[in-house]
């Protein structure tokens, strides 16, 4: 007997992977010898602070933190996760009942979609955005309704028309700001008429909040639990990947609405048996220590910023330098646009020597567009400047 495995229903419904071809020109290039510079991915290549990586080490030397840990977190972490939202943004967290550890943000929202969604079922999302926000819905055999996103847009607008346009009503909504790939934020005011719509349409909202601390030029990123009644109709994911550079470690978590947290922690409890003890005691430490490393780590990709900013300016790729994220996204230079985001991305590959991500992937309506991901240091950013002056001037 042949398997096809394509025909199975729900990986029929996920469209073929548009990173993959600006993925395969890079390592063909790389196999030939060439320096390619890879802005492309947003996998952060700052070294975890030591005193988190000491944590860990001391727990991993305990013979009794190798067995089976608690899938929904251990109870100190729990704790230190309502401590840290206390701190941050004076919400109360009951770690008893509205706190669960994830195995990273992606795992806890993918699974936590799953539960919460059936087939047919409609889900509100951004384009573009993070992939994951539409297809985990996908996955679950929902259907997904786009909201545009960009600088000539009202996301609060256009959230509406699609509410009052859409049959079945919607069910969820997922939105992430400081937002990836765009670098969008928003104020708190924003997160009342969030929750004010969720309550009149009878929509669960989750909130993505990967890029809290990876903020710039005084603006600070405020937690859609903030809002009175948040919790009535919502959650909110934080993932350590970030702002502890803790990203291969796979440690996250999900606070807010008790029901929520309570259908997330149930699937778990079947699918897994939670974070590497150890890694639940260092990501303890983390939230609980100084928080000058997150300071540090963020200066740090606050001077990239300004570095590739002020490069691509001088090149004649005029951008407004972003205020969140680790990213900068960039309209493809009029001369490109009608190749797309997939074909200009690798014309950067063939004629700059720099690889960055397709507006595409992330969405139809980031096609014309490519996102740069700020994981290099300075001087090999400038390098990467001096290729894209090559490759944008040729025309």
């Amino acid at each position: 007997m042949s398997l096809n495995i394509a025909q199975c229903s729900r990986m029929y419904r996920l469209p073929p992977y548009v990173f993959a071809q600006v993925n395969a020109l890079k390592m063909e290039k790389r196999r030939a010898g060439e320096d390619i510079i890879d802005l492309g991915m947003g996998n952060p290549d700052l070294p975890t602070p030591k005193h988190i990586i000491d944590k860990l080490v001391e727990a991993a030397r305990k013979p009794h933190n190798h067995r089976y840990s608690a899938s929904r977190g251990i109870t100190k972490l729990r704790e230190a996760i309502s401590e840290w939202y206390k701190r941050r943004f004076d919400v109360d967290i009951d770690p008893e009942s509205e706190a669960v550890v994830t195995i990273g943000a992606k795992e806890g929202l993918s699974h936590l979609v799953l539960v919460l969604i059936s087939p047919g079922d409609v889900v509100l999302s951004p384009n573009p955005t993070y992939p994951i926000h539409p297809y985990s819905a996908i996955i679950a055999g929902g259907d997904v309704r786009s909201i545009p996103i960009g600088p000539d847009r009202s996301f609060l607008e256009d959230l509406q028309h699609a509410i009052k346009q859409t049959w079945p009503r919607p069910k969820l909504l997922v939105i992430s700001f400081p937002h990836n790939p765009t670098t969008a934020v928003v104020d708190l005011d924003f997160f009342k008429k969030i929750v004010d719509c969720a309550r009149e349409n009878q929509l669960l909202v989750i909130h993505d909040l990967a890029y809290a601390d990876l903020t710039f030029d005084g603006y600070q990123a405020p937690s859609f639990l903030q809002v009175p009644g948040a919790k009535d109709v919502g959650v909110e994911f934080f993932s350590m990947s970030k702002s502890y550079s803790m990203a291969g470690w796979r440690v996250g978590f999900c606070v807010g609405n008790a029901e929520i947290i309570a259908a997330l922690t149930r699937i778990k409890s079947y699918l897994d048996y939670g974070v590497f003890q150890p890694i639940q005691i260092a990501a303890t430490v983390a939230l609980r220590s100084d928080q000058s490393c997150v300071r540090q780590i963020v200066d740090v990709y606050r001077s990239r910023r300004d570095v590739l900013l002020d490069g691509l300016n001088r090149i004649g790729w005029t951008l407004e330098k972003p205020k969140g994220t680790m990213f900068v996204w960039a309209p493809i230079p009029e001369p490109f646009r009608r190749m797309g985001s997939v074909e200009f991305s690798k014309y950067l590959i063939e004629e700059g020597k720099v690889a960055v991500s397709p507006g595409l992937g992330f969405g139809e309506y980031g096609d014309e567009y490519v996102r740069f991901a700020l994981v290099e240091n300075e001087m090999r950013t400038k390098q990467a400047i001096r290729g894209l002056r090559k490759a944008i001037q040729k025309k």
